[in-house]
């Protein structure tokens, strides 16, 4: 159970990403905590995730998330905005899933900011 608005884990959880601060975001992961690319999940468990972060932030050290818009329905929360970042295929449009569980991210899905996303996750 949540006891904080769900919103607020992920804005928190996108500043450790921002800020590339493996430790902190670590923190802020469910012990079974998934983070999925696309359809495919690609770490599960804190301990695969968080060390996935690392590597990403040593690969890509300029990447930021910048939300324009971010909702919530319950434990799930739905961002738009945009990433940048000197890698051409992290900088961009693009769309975030979070769902929250005990104030920690449970799961952390990327996905294409296409119309056919937006449709699924029910935004226009």
């Amino acid at each position: 159970m949540n006891t904080r608005d769900p919103k607020l884990t992920v804005l928190q959880f996108n500043e450790y990403i921002n800020n590339q601060d493996a430790d902190e975001l670590g923190k802020l992961l469910s012990e079974g905590t998934k983070l999925v690319e696309g359809e495919e999940t690609t770490k599960t468990g804190k301990a695969e995730v968080e060390n996935s972060w690392i590597e990403f932030f040593k690969l890509v050290p300029d990447y930021r998330n910048h939300f324009t818009r971010i909702e919530s329905k319950g434990d799930r929360v739905v961002v738009i905005g945009f990433s940048t970042c000197s890698n051409e295929l992290l900088d961009g449009p693009a769309l975030w899933t979070a769902s929250v569980k005990d104030d920690q991210i449970d799961e952390w899905r990327i996905l294409e900011d296409t119309r056919e996303n937006r449709a699924s996750l029910g935004i226009n």
